[in-house]
């Protein structure tokens, strides 16, 4: 079989990592891939959103399936343009996506299907003064997400009204995510317990994978900005085998059943971002694609045949043996850090030559996955806000242990004004 991979980041190097350990995978590509990328597959120079590049270079190749990463080409319509001319892809489409590019109708499809979530409302560009005069009838904390795509970034957790007014004309009047908050979402802040899963759906059955917690905040102790995460750690223990039936019973079935209905069958990965409250699972969010940072430490400790599992589900069923008993529960446990530029999520530099990963190379209990890197004069240098994401995957240990192997090993990398939390995972230890 032959795979294309769409993307550069840390999840996409993690997907060729596991594709790349398929039986079933002759040949790897991924378009653009970046420097760690290349150790596992062939780099094609098109960039994601050229759709016609990327389906002539299908077909030349012969390539079997298509894999999409991002979130952006899924929202651009990349499944439909694919599917128009009888190419497999892996990812849903348009319509399908709108799960995750527009906050305002995933609100909406979850009243209309009972599926629990916070309380919300929303309101567009000329909506302002409304939009303050609701914000005085909620109780604080307050939650402003911008309706459309802004790289993780798009919320305002606001502790006080004031504030939270003064979110809302940043948001709308200020553009402070550009026209992703033309629309912006007012919701209930959900008091518990985060965490993340994947289901992997063929528009009717679907697999679901270890569940996750992420590291949203860019600072320990949970301070700071959000970011598009700094860290996860897999399988999350307070996500018991109860909960993940609740989940499949109060969310991914109404969810896909929901979509179908609607004449949009999901067809991808379904990423479920759940709040654990008092009241049972919510959602927070849905991502229509494998989330940034959690792939890094879920994909570790799938034993079954990604290549399989993703073609299956592309062509309409996924295969028997892509349902694996202890899927959800894999033995051993994955911790991922991310090493960021100096700055991030703020403004921050690039081309910084980074050392030290010559250091962990043939370490079988380590992956380094590369998020934001370049070659630059046959130097390796930074060129994104998360750098790296050094996993440790163990098959037997703790999740202490796991958190002391990946930083032991990011104590061996270095590049300047590097910084990371110091805090991952234990959340996991106290439960």
């Amino acid at each position: 079989m032959k795979i294309l991979i769409l993307g550069s980041g840390g999840r996409e190097h993690a997907l060729a990592w596991k594709l790349a350990q398929s039986p079933r995978v002759s040949t790897l590509l991924c378009a653009p891939g970046n420097p760690g990328i290349s150790s596992h597959a062939e780099l094609l120079a098109l960039d994601p959103g050229d759709f016609h590049g990327l389906a002539e270079a299908v077909v030349r190749e012969r390539i079997d399936l298509t894999v999409v990463g991002p979130e952006q080409p899924l929202a651009d319509g990349v499944v439909d343009f694919f599917r128009e001319r009888g190419l497999t892809v892996f990812g849903p489409t348009r319509a399908a996506s709108a799960l995750e590019w527009s906050k305002a109708f995933a609100k909406e499809f979850m009243e209309r299907h009972g599926i629990p979530t916070a309380h919300f409302r929303r309101f567009g560009a000329d909506q302002l003064v409304e939009a303050k005069e609701y914000v005085d009838t909620c109780p604080t904390p307050i939650v402003l997400k911008a309706d459309g795509l802004a790289a993780g970034k798009g919320v305002l957790i606001c502790g006080e009204k004031e504030e939270a007014r003064e979110g809302l004309t940043r948001m709308i009047e200020g553009r402070a995510f550009g026209d992703a908050a033309a629309t912006v979402v007012i919701e209930e802040y959900l008091e518990g317990i985060e965490a993340s899963v994947f289901a992997l759906s063929d528009g009717k059955g679907f697999v679901t994978l270890a569940p996750a917690q992420d590291h949203k905040r860019a600072y320990d102790g949970d301070r700071g900005m959000n970011t598009g995460g700094m860290g996860a750690y897999a399988p999350a223990p307070f996500v018991t085998g109860d909960i993940m039936e609740t989940v499949r019973r109060t969310i991914i079935v109404p969810t896909l059943e929901g979509m179908a209905a609607e004449g949009k069958p999901y067809v991808g990965c379904l990423y479920v971002g759940l709040m654990l409250t008092e009241d049972g699972p919510k959602v927070v969010e849905f991502n229509s694609r494998f989330g940034d940072p959690e792939t890094q430490v879920v994909l570790p400790l799938y034993d079954g045949d990604l290549a399989t599992l993703l073609h299956g589900a592309a062509c309409g069923r996924i295969p028997e043996e892509a349902f694996t008993p202890g899927q959800e529960r894999p033995a051993g446990h994955a911790l991922c850090v991310i090493a960021a530029s100096e700055g991030y999520p703020g403004p921050y530099r690039k081309g910084v030559e980074i050392r030290g990963l010559d250091s962990l190379e043939g370490r079988g209990d380590i992956a380094v996955f590369h998020a934001g890197t370049a070659l630059q004069g046959g130097r390796l240098v930074t060129s994104g806000g998360r750098v790296l994401g050094v996993t440790a995957h163990l098959r037997e240990g703790t999740l202490a242990d796991a958190i002391k192997r990946a930083y032991e090993a990011l104590a061996g990398i270095s590049f300047d004004g590097m910084h990371y939390r110091r805090d991952i995972g234990r959340k996991g230890l106290t439960t």
